[in-house]
């Protein structure tokens, strides 16, 4: 166990990081296929591929997910691990043809990404010739290489946000992991103790609780905050139907709440895809599952915080 999503078999996670333009994106590859699902619960998301998700739609399976910066822009990133796997015969078998399902969802880092520079096919293949099942790289590398939280108190009190990921090993085998690219308006939270791991900068140069600031008479909204989010992959290895694996997506969100406050606002586009690879054969037990899911994403979220620089603060 490494302590990440890849400690689950036939996963891998690649990250391309431009330290240039200060962008970048992570691919989740499951080239076998495996099932998948998502839950968005923001109200400012950009995604590619989540309506085969849902539990009605024919396509069975996912072959990779793609989570970019660059705004919308960078969704053309998924094309590039379309490629990567598309020339390895990996996809949904389309008759003539294979197309390899690669959902996505991005964040804005435009208030930091340079030259209005943006993740494209180029960024995305070389994403997944990085991949590999060992330890992930977390911070301000990947999709995050750009991300940033705690933006209630403007863009000039940020702090640096992260990809972090995390895992679980449940026992007999079974194991639930996440990996979560956090660029949220919300603070940072440890959801064990409350504790702010992450939280605007006052102007005594104290990191503020962004809770309390926001619920202060005296609070004025610095709007536009721009367009934030937080989105990731949740994974595990047991056999879950497409309902469940939706469900796990959902279930993921608590996760957020618990480490990102405030959670799910008009300026974030939260969005969490689910994963099952089915190695792990028999009924599953969603609420364990499910319990193991927040936990990682909860995990996953301080330690790609904690692990952030911020380059664009040096």
């Amino acid at each position: 166990m490494t302590g990440g999503i890849t400690d689950i078999t036939g996963i891998t996670v690649g990250h391309c990081t431009d330290t240039e333009n200060l962008t970048g994106c992570t691919v989740i590859l499951c080239p076998e296929g495996a099932v998948g699902g998502v839950d968005v619960r923001g109200s400012a998301p950009g995604t590619r591929e989540t309506d085969l998700l849902r539990p009605q739609s024919h396509v069975p399976t996912v072959n990779a997910f793609m989570l970019s910066g660059g705004s919308a822009y960078g969704l053309a990133s998924a094309t590039g691990v379309m490629n990567y796997l598309q020339e390895r015969g990996i996809g949904y078998n389309a008759g003539s043809i294979q197309v390899p399902i690669v959902p996505a969802a991005i964040i804005f880092d435009q208030g930091v990404a340079r030259s209005n520079a943006y993740p494209g096919e180029k960024e995305g293949y070389q994403a997944c010739l990085n991949a590999s099942d060992g330890p992930i790289e977390e911070g301000n590398v990947g999709a995050a290489t750009g991300a940033t939280v705690a933006k209630l108190l403007g863009p000039q009190n940020t702090q640096p946000g992260g990809v972090g990921s995390a895992s679980v090993d449940l026992g007999d085998g079974l194991v639930v992991g996440a990996i979560v690219v956090v660029n949220a308006v919300g603070g940072i939270y440890n959801p064990d103790d409350g504790r702010i791991i992450s939280g605007p900068r006052l102007a005594n140069g104290e990191m503020g609780d962004s809770i309390k600031e926001l619920l202060a008479i005296d609070y004025v909204s610095p709007q536009p905050f721009g367009t934030n989010t937080t989105i990731g992959v949740v994974a595990t290895n047991a056999t879950l139907s497409k309902v469940q694996t939706n469900q796990l997506a959902a279930v993921a969100h608590n996760g957020v709440a618990l480490a990102v406050r405030p959670a799910h606002t008009p300026y974030d586009g939260d969005t969490i895809f689910g994963l099952a690879t089915g190695n792990i054969k028999g009924e599953p037990d969603m609420t364990r599952i499910g319990a193991a899911v927040v936990k990682c994403v909860g995990d996953a979220i301080i330690s790609g915080v904690a692990k952030a620089a911020g380059y664009h603060n040096r």
